[in-house]
Parts: structure tokens; sequence; C-alpha cells
């Protein structure tokens, strides 16, 4: 079976690869796990991440943006000691910064997805890459969403790293020609 390059290194990235990237995601908690999850990545890998997922579940509340936007300076401190997360202040403070301004976009838009999905006229982009080398680290709606949500207040929130949530929550179908889940994806 045949899978994007960078999904053979463990177990834990062929799981993700084979079970959820690239799979249209419309869960308003679940796309703030994936915003807080590739902000938590930026300058560290994303097998990194996977590791600590788990971790990072137990100590942001399952990720409920209600309660992360309501983390005292006490909840920050104790997440700066968790040896489950990255133990890097700015992208712990920032979840709480991107809980409160996701909040907001659900009470504007009603939901988080149909603000997000608009990005990409709520369909999916599917690309036709022959090799992850072809693959862009960013595009201009990534662009865009990425000046739209730090005009919001969110942090680590740079083009890049919008791409990368884009992937992970199928807003875009990244998968190579020759992964067999390119079609898989492309059908759902």
């Amino acid at each position: 079976m045949h899978r994007c390059q960078w999904a053979t290194k463990n177990e834990l990235d062929r799981q993700y690869h084979d079970q959820e990237w690239g799979v249209p995601l419309h869960d308003d908690q679940m796309l703030f796990e994936f915003l807080i999850l590739e902000g938590a990545q930026a300058g560290l890998s994303w097998s990194t991440i996977l590791a600590k997922r788990e971790g990072y579940r137990e100590a942001f509340d399952r990720f409920d943006p209600k309660l992360v936007a309501q983390y005292s300076e006490e909840k920050l401190v104790a997440l700066k000691e968790n040896p489950k997360i990255i133990r890097n202040k700015l992208k712990i403070k920032s979840a709480v910064t991107n809980a409160i301004a996701f909040l907001k976009i659900v009470e504007e838009f009603g939901s988080f997805d149909t603000y997000i999905w608009s990005f990409v006229n709520h369909t999916p982009i599917v690309n036709q890459w022959k090799d992850m080398g072809e693959v862009p680290a960013t595009t201009a709606i990534s662009d865009k969403m990425s000046k739209d949500l730090k005009k919001r207040g969110f942090k680590f929130v740079g083009s890049t790293i919008c791409y990368a949530f884009m992937q992970a929550t199928g807003m875009v179908n990244d998968h190579t020609l020759d992964c067999f889940r390119y079609n898989e994806v492309t059908n759902l």
C-alpha cells in the first residue's frame, strides 16, 4: 500500500495519515484542536506534536474553547510545567488568546466551521500532486486566511500554519496521486 512520503517514518504518522489527514472536518471542537496543535508545531515536526497529542488533550480540557478561554494565569503557569506538551510560554498563551477569538467567530458566524470553510467556498480543493516536493507550503488562500485570523486576534496563524491546518482538516486534499488515500479522501 503506497502512502504519502511523510507518513512512512513511524506508526503514529501512518495512523494519522491513514485515518485523519485530509479528511474534511466540520466539528468546531476538532477544528479548534487542529488550530492549536498546528500553532504548537511551529518550528517543530508534526511527529513531535502527534506524540504529545493525548497530553495536549488532557492539558487543554479536550480542546473545549469555552474552558480554554477562561484559563487563569495560574493555569498557564501549570501548563508551562507540563512535560506532556510543548512548554513554550507564547504558544501556551496563544491557546487562550485563540480560544477567545474562536468564540467571537462562533458568535458572529454561528460556527467556526462556517467561517473557516468559507475560504474554500465550503468545498475541498483537490490537488493532483505526483510528488510531495510539488506541495506548496503556502497558497494565496492560506495567505488570506492567515491575514484574516490575525486581524481577528489569533496568534501562531502564519500562512504556513494555515496551509498545514487546511491540509489536516481536509480543506485541501494534498495526498499524492499514488497514495491509496487520494481517491478515498476525494470521494468523501
